[in-house]
């Protein structure tokens, strides 16, 4: 049975927003009826014998509900709106800097270098990176609607204080919220309770207008007795509101806690380096984590790596679990490692007050199942395919098991790829114009020199995206000699600069890219792929999620029908083997008695778009056997050629399942 890990959290982060939207609305009825409490008390006059219920039923009543819910509603649609930026908006708004590609700085080169390995290691494009520069606490967050538009945030204190692995363990972490959909939950929830607190905060002003007015005003101003009334409405409201909050933040960390263990549990599973993180939380219970330096500390509390705001109540609002507890966690005994450790450089009471006293709880089985699955390299591969045959049962049958993780050969790939890199192309990947010109030498890389120009003279003059003969003089040469392999990874690593492009910019690219590949009246699969991965991301609802329209297969048979029958040809060499290999994958979507579609004889790339647009509209818990199938039909023989990978990835990205490199 298929392990379904990666879409089981797809669906599980899916139905928190359905079950965020219900606890809001309770919130929000809870808050309108306690503030219309106190306009029955206020409003109601001597003569009136109506009950609160009939009350709530009257002019005053209705007014005040309404007024509530509008403030409330019309607040959370503001922050909404402003949160549309998404992780770009986010990091700016806690004044978080963007750290520059092609930075100079060792940290800054060493938080990349991380960042890079994981992304090209796990299949996502790279997140833009950010610092906040002013933060000495260690602390980091990630950030986007979508894996495709992610921005990873760490404060100063994180890059200075925390040695390499600790800061592996770290990314590992925020990686596992970008492939397990937390993000969009994430920033939703600030939303949401903005909305919640502007109760509290009209509460807050009306008292402090009260306060104000009556230092102004003289004893005997007849005013005295209205401004006492605002007074205590303001007080009333405030109580209301902060009482919402109180509930609100319950939520948040209900909510926060249980994604935060399964993240550390990834993180060790990514990085095969319990002591990495480990350390890491160590190290924000000796310094602290707390983001002193913003006012949005508690909105993004339950985003952060660590606790980010000081707040009463701790047991019950904190969004992480205590810090001896998410060590223990990770490995039995592992707290009195890292107390030993640290002994020579920190007194005794910093190592009591870094992680409580208690007794060690039981592990949880994250290390056991890391020291069971993690096993030693016995050969290491700079290609992201398999390079001798491999068992089917290792590369094919599971192949959905291998979505929204990190496996050993996938890691060393991304090491090995990046240090092949020559220096020069690396940087120029950094770049907006090299970013632009490595997607045009894509298309026309293994033409000849006079096919290139010939191509090349489609695309119109243009300070950006026009053709610079110098770059793509820099780019060619270096993607012949590492082979066809490395396109994807390398487009990659230019994903930052790309995203840095402008709307107009986005779609004169998209635009560019489409003259290129038509110009031969013809589309191969690489061409389809890449055109399809650059509007997924770049293009128009690149932060858009993916509405849940099929929870069967029977809607979608015949884009099935049609997706089978490209692999099964692209996985076999003559007609006969290909109808048997179509019929040996469709046999998990028929049943007994049903009529078997036969394999099609040509699927245009027309077909095979709008085949991956339906399936990407399955329930998460779906796609695995969609994605197991075409793993059955291009490992078969036991190996991967570069257009199978190539088609792999195109369906992996259309149905938003991060592919890692096909390694063995």
């Amino acid at each position: 049975m298929a392990h379904h890990g990666f879409f089981q959290r797809q669906a599980s982060a899916r139905r928190n927003t359905s079950l965020l939207v219900f606890l809001f609305l309770t919130a929000v009825v809870l808050i309108t009826l306690a503030v219309s409490l106190v306009g029955y008390f206020v409003t109601r006059s001597e003569t009136s014998g109506l009950a609160f219920q009939d009350w709530l039923l009257s002019s005053h009543g209705l007014l005040t509900s309404a007024t509530v819910v509008t403030l409330i509603g019309v607040s959370s649609l503001v922050r909404w709106i402003d949160l549309a930026g998404g992780g770009t908006r986010v990091a700016k708004m806690v004044g978080a800097r963007p750290i520059d590609p092609d930075t100079r700085d060792g940290d800054e080169r060493k938080l990349r270098n991380i960042v890079e390995e994981m992304a090209i290691a796990s299949g996502v494009p790279v997140p833009e990176l950010y610092v906040m520069d002013q933060e000495t606490g260690i602390n980091a967050f990630v950030a986007g609607y979508t894996p495709g538009e992610a921005v990873m945030v760490v404060t100063h204190g994180a890059l200075t204080q925390l040695s390499r692995d600790e800061l592996q363990g770290v990314v590992g972490h925020e990686f596992s919220h970008i492939l397990n959909g937390d993000m969009r939950l994430n920033v939703r929830l600030i939303a949401i309770l903005a909305g919640i607190l502007m109760i509290g905060q009209i509460g807050s002003f009306l008292m402090r207008i009260s306060f104000y007015s009556s230092h102004r005003a003289s004893r005997s101003s007849s005013d005295s007795r209205g401004q006492a009334a605002m007074g205590l409405i303001g007080i009333a409201l405030l109580v209301i509101g902060y009482v919402g909050v109180f509930f609100g933040r319950l939520i948040q960390a209900a909510v926060s806690r249980q994604r935060e263990m399964l993240a550390d549990a990834s993180s060790v599973q990514f990085t095969r380096n319990p002591e990495g993180i480990a350390g890491a939380l160590f190290k924000i219970g000796l310094k602290g984590g707390y983001l002193d330096t913003t006012s949005h500390a508690s909105d993004m509390n339950h985003m952060c790596f660590g606790e980010s705001a000081r707040m009463k109540f701790t047991a019950l609002l904190a969004s992480h679990p205590p810090i001896e507890e998410r060590i223990n966690c990770i490995q039995p005994g592992m707290l009195a490692r890292l107390r030993s450790r640290f002994r020579d450089t920190e007194t005794g009471a910093d190592l009591r007050s870094a992680t409580g006293a208690r007794q060690p709880v039981q592990a949880s089985g994250f290390a056991s199942n890391t020291d069971g699955t993690w096993e030693p390299l016995k050969r290491s591969s700079t290609s992201p395919l398999a390079s001798t045959a491999a068992p089917e049962s290792t590369l094919g049958n599971r192949l959905s098991e291998r979505v929204g993780t990190v496996t050993v050969q996938g890691e060393d790939f991304a090491t090995r790829f990046l240090a092949r890199l020559p220096a020069t192309f690396r940087n120029l990947l950094y770049t907006r114009a090299g970013a632009i010109q490595l997607c045009y030498a894509l298309v026309i890389d293994g033409l000849s020199r006079e096919l290139q120009r010939e191509r090349l003279a489609l695309i119109p003059a243009h300070p950006l995206l026009g053709v610079e003969r110098d770059l793509l003089d820099k780019l060619l040469p270096t993607l012949k000699t590492l082979g066809d392999e490395v396109r994807f990874p390398a487009l990659e690593l230019a994903m930052p600069a790309l995203r840095k492009l402008d709307p107009e910019e986005r779609e004169g690219l998209i635009t560019n890219i489409q003259k290129l590949v038509a110009a031969d009246n013809r589309v191969t699969l690489f061409e389809l792929a890449l055109t399809s991965f650059l509007s997924r991301h770049l293009g128009g609802g690149a932060s858009r999620e993916m509405p849940v329209r099929y929870r069967k297969y029977r809607p979608v048979m015949p884009a099935i029908q049609k997706l089978l029958s490209l692999l099964a040809r692209a996985g076999t060499a003559d007609n006969s083997d290909a109808e048997r290999l179509y019929r040996e994958a469709m046999a998990g979507f028929t049943t007994v008695g049903e009529g078997n579609q036969p394999v099609l004889e040509k699927v245009t790339m027309r077909q095979l778009r709008e085949a991956l647009t339906a399936l990407n509209g399955l329930s998460p818990l779906l796609k695995p056997a969609i994605i197991d199938a075409c793993g059955y039909c291009i490992t078969h023989d036991g190996k991967v050629d570069v257009r199978e990978y190539e088609l792999m990835r195109l369906v992996a990205d259309q149905l938003d399942c991060p592919m890692p490199p096909l390694t063995c």
